[in-house]
């Protein structure tokens, strides 16, 4: 199975995407050998700029180029995209409701031997709380190539979440990525699994797990959050009756808390959900930190029969 970086395929996009628009500009924070903006400042140095270890201000030039009629995409870490430049983001992107992207590298607990001060946990929820933002977590790198063309094309400000290490291609050839639809991989008759980012992977995994023990699990990539696809939640609770959710961040104001809410507003049901419990991240590998942190795909096949459990009590 091909593997390739989302971060990879993120600078990938914008070239492509930068000779096909001229108004496209992107902009740094020091970090373009990490977040593959470098990529484009190959190709094209006079749209590439590089705003220092400075994110505050790298988002208020995004913002003030935006407003010039440029289309700015504007990449560092998620730690500090949304942690030391959130004001900014806030008063300077959404309140004014400006054509700003923003493309984090390096989140989640998987940044590894980075450790917990550079593990963004938290970032899909702070990003998705605020007013006109739209937040996309791509699976794999085919579907951020699709994500980067779509997020260019949409008007307003987007945030969308990239990693630092490869992951495996699981999106089908004839897949066509829609901000705010859902796709459902795999049909199932006793529970979903609705993951989203690298977990998708990993909830592949988990599927082949029960499969192997005759528990029928469906598996739903949730690449947007924000807007959640609340049909497709739904239709879900409605056709499997237990869901479980499985995301590379807390469990507390990402995928998880999207889909909980969603649940308890259309058809509730039986509802577990896998990421981090509200817990900062720590050193390690990827492998040994998602079951460090019971995320593994052994974790969510666990969850799968425990969700189950719950439904026919």
């Amino acid at each position: 199975m091909t593997k390739v970086a989302t971060r990879d395929a993120y600078g990938d996009a914008l070239v492509a995407l930068g000779k096909k628009r001229n108004d496209v500009v992107v902009l740094d924070a020091d970090l373009s050998g990490s977040t593959k903006t470098g990529k484009f400042a190959k190709v094209f140095p006079d749209r590439f700029f590089n705003i220092g270890i400075a994110e505050q201000d790298m988002v208020g030039t995004a913002a003030g180029l935006a407003i010039g009629g440029k289309l700015p995409f504007a990449s560092t870490f998620a730690v500090f995209a949304t942690g030391r430049a959130w004001e900014q983001v806030r008063q300077s992107v959404c309140y004014p409701n400006l054509n700003v992207k923003i493309v984090a590298s390096h989140a989640g607990i998987t940044v590894g031997e980075d450790g917990g001060s550079h593990q963004s946990v938290e970032d899909i929820a702070v990003m998705r709380v605020l007013p006109n933002m739209t937040v996309i977590v791509p699976a794999d790198g085919p579907e951020t190539l699709q994500a980067i063309e779509a997020v260019a094309e949409y008007k307003g400000p987007c945030y969308v979440r990239v990693g630092r290490n490869k992951v495996p291609t699981i999106s089908p050839e004839n897949y066509t990525f829609k901000i705010g639809k859902a796709l459902v991989l795999h049909e199932g008759k006793e529970a979903a699994i609705i993951a989203t980012g690298l977990m998708v992977a990993e909830a592949l995994k988990a599927r082949d797990l029960l499969k192997a023990e005759g528990i029928d699990a469906g598996v739903i990539n949730m690449s947007t959050i924000k807007p959640l696809d609340v049909d497709a939640v739904a239709a879900a609770a409605k056709r499997y009756g237990a869901i479980v959710t499985a995301e590379e961040h807390s469990i507390i104001g990402g995928l998880g808390g999207a889909v909980a809410e969603a649940l308890a507003e259309s058809f509730p049901v039986p509802l577990v959900r896998i990421g981090v419990k509200d817990s900062f991240g720590t050193s390690g590998d990827q492998e040994g930190l998602l079951k460090h942190y019971g995320m593994s795909a052994d974790d969510i096949a666990a969850a799968v029969k425990d969700v189950i459990k719950k439904k026919k009590q």
